[in-house]
């Protein structure tokens, strides 16, 4: 299994280019200022950050003891990425209706915005990654 360093360095870099692509692609997709899309979107990053060590940490724990390997097939990879989606979803919908002052609607659809955005992000981030820093022989992530 990944190492915490290891785990830390992911979310970590993860999250930085998210924040990269997201606010300049947000503020033209929600036509709200800069300010506002790079306020939620750090106070988003945070939670996400923690909630992307909780889950990995989690879903290896689960896989590893369902299956005996934390090797992740395409059906496993595109698993990962929807639950974990879904996860943050629930987390941060209420927080961008009251930052934001829209309705829980709104907030519904700008969050499955980001969430359709990050889908296809998580899924070819976290195979880059994967083949970016492998583990050394032997070892399972």
């Amino acid at each position: 299994m990944r190492p915490p360093l290891d785990r830390l360095r992911h979310a970590l870099c993860f999250e930085i280019l998210a924040l990269v692509l997201i606010v300049p692609l947000g503020t033209i997709a929600f036509h709200m200022p800069a300010h506002d899309i790079g306020a939620v979107s750090l106070v988003g990053s945070a939670i996400a950050t923690l909630w992307n060590i909780l889950y990995n940490s989690g879903f290896d724990r689960v896989l590893h003891h369902r299956r005996g390997t934390t090797a992740k097939t395409l059906r496993l990879r595109l698993l990962h990425a929807v639950l974990f989606e879904a996860g943050l979803l629930a987390l941060l919908m209420p927080f961008l209706a009251w930052y934001l002052d829209i309705s829980l609607w709104q907030a519904l659809v700008m969050d499955l915005s980001f969430a359709a955005f990050f889908l296809v992000y998580a899924f070819a981030f976290n195979w880059a990654y994967d083949l970016l820093f492998p583990l050394p022989d032997g070892q399972e992530a």
